[in-house]
């Protein structure tokens, strides 16, 4: 499959790992010459592409070229407020354990998300190509014509063998529509994103930090089944790793998601 020149091959880890804060605050103090001038789009967004490439160089990540314009539009959000909404959910019950946190029992509403479903050879090559995908849908390639608005968290269906050691190559990155958008998602001119309407659904949730890649998901569900009183009554072949920040981030927010059978 086409990657559209994306390739991430893990590693990294350093501190000059690009995050949507990095490209904001680059939007703010670097691309603004004068409060009196404004920049020309071509040039904020060819600063943007080049900061971007220039950060994911070191980590084996290429960023294609028509990639610049929804870049500069996640940036600046359009009129420069650097929103993003958070995927609404009702708390149900909290675990804790010495003043910690050990998972969360949460219930999300039925909602309308877009979908890809990407075959790379590693994890992070999928989610890598799966996001650029979304923010180009994100950034008027869709039938709205228009920036639809920053969501998160960005979420990865893993699927996995019976005994939770391996996980498969088949990997859906999943972007939910704000909630302007829910009532009449705009359809993608990608034929390989897809608007689903995910059904109400009740999830364990347990928060982790750093990378994610095929051992550290594998060690997550491990400790979230560990933490669990009743495992069984979860869909035991099917996780989802919801993502706060973006997949090349270095001081990564994440959660593993179990679902709780209907």
């Amino acid at each position: 499959m086409d990657r559209g020149g994306c390739r991430m091959n893990g590693g990294g880890g350093g501190d000059d790992m690009i995050t949507l804060e990095d490209l904001e605050s680059m939007s703010e103090d670097q691309l603004s010459d004068s409060p009196e001038e404004e920049q020309d789009d071509r040039e904020d967004q060819g600063r943007l592409l080049r900061y971007w490439r220039d950060v994911a160089r070191g980590h084996q990540v290429e960023v294609p070229t028509d990639m610049a314009e929804p870049i500069q539009q996640i940036t600046t959000n359009n009129d420069g407020t650097h929103t993003r909404e958070q995927v609404p959910y009702t708390l149900l019950t909290r675990k804790e354990k010495c003043g910690e946190v050990v998972y969360e029992k949460r219930r999300y509403e039925k909602a309308h998300w877009a979908c890809i479903t990407v075959h790379e050879d590693t994890y992070e090559q999928s989610i890598c190509y799966g996001f650029m995908k979304i923010m180009r849908f994100i950034c008027q390639q869709n039938t709205a014509g228009s920036y639809l608005g920053m969501t998160i968290p960005i979420v990865t269906v893993v699927r996995t063998d019976e005994m939770h050691t391996t996980l498969s190559q088949a990997v859906t990155v999943a972007y939910y529509l704000p909630m302007v958008h829910q009532g009449d998602p705009p359809r993608p001119h990608d034929p390989e994103i897809a608007i689903e309407q995910w059904p109400d659904t009740v999830v364990y949730s347990r928060a982790f930090a750093g990378a994610t890649n095929e051992l550290s998901i594998i060690n997550e569900i491990s400790g979230l089944a560990e933490a669990l009183e009743s495992p069984g009554d979860c869909v035991n072949d099917s996780f989802i790793v919801a993502g706060y920040t973006n997949p090349a981030a270095a001081n990564r927010h994440n959660e593993i998601w179990f679902l709780e059978r209907p």
